[in-house]
């Protein structure tokens, strides 16, 4: 499997790269990629959010679920998709909201890279998935390697913010040390919950205070 972890991450992650799970987990994507039914993201991108955000740079992580699973959607970012990609419902609400919280104007592109170099991780729970099949490849083991980033995060690192949004994001981030970092919650950005309290949540503006307030540089949304 042509996969990159860039390298503050693989000395975090050395224990889990490395744990029988982990391989076999491993095994079963690149067989899944080798097969006759398409996988998403493509290779290369399955550890994209790694490569723009070093665990040393992380300052803002945001939990997604699945990789999208419609063709030429999915390219590592959660939430995000590449330059040219029509805008999916979830990521239009969220630029919504970055509307009403901060007065930044509603963007064309749907590519979130900007926000991953600057340090914002964008981490789905599961990185792959089969296309047309939401959740299907969950429970091979994506799962606990991405609970154990989020712990290695809030172990290892002081005053992240972590987003987490709907149910699924809300129990994935549980273990997290809320007396080091602020954890905003909120229900999911899609179409059928936002306006149960995605908008007006003001997580985009509460962020920037908390990175102020700790003297950390401010995302540029």
């Amino acid at each position: 499997m042509n996969v990159s972890i860039e390298k503050s991450w693989k000395k975090v992650l050395q224990d889990e790269l490395k744990a029988p799970y982990f391989l076999e987990l491993f095994h079963t994507v690149q067989k899944a990629y080798l097969g006759n039914t398409a996988i998403y993201p493509p290779q290369k991108s399955i550890f994209k959010a790694f490569e723009l955000c070093s665990f040393d740079s992380v300052k803002v992580v945001i939990l997604g679920q699945d990789p999208y699973h419609g063709e030429g959607q999915a390219h590592g970012l959660c939430f995000s998709v590449g330059d040219g990609v029509k805008v999916p419902p979830s990521l239009k609400n969220i630029y919504k909201e970055l509307q009403s919280d901060l007065g930044i104007p509603m963007r064309t592109t749907g590519d979130l890279s900007p926000w991953a170099k600057q340090g914002v991780l964008l981490l789905n729970a599961t990185l792959t998935v089969e296309m047309d099949k939401p959740g299907s490849h969950q429970g091979l083991g994506w799962e606990q390697f991405t609970d154990a980033v989020v712990e290695k995060l809030s172990n290892e690192k002081k005053h992240l913010v972590f987003m987490l949004w709907g149910k699924y994001a809300e129990a994935k981030g549980n273990k997290i040390d809320r007396k080091k970092h602020l954890v905003l919650v909120a229900p999911h950005p899609s179409p059928f919950s936002t306006h149960t309290g995605f908008f007006g949540c003001k997580h985009f503006s509460k962020t920037n205070e908390y990175l102020a307030k700790h003297n950390l540089k401010k995302i540029d949304w």
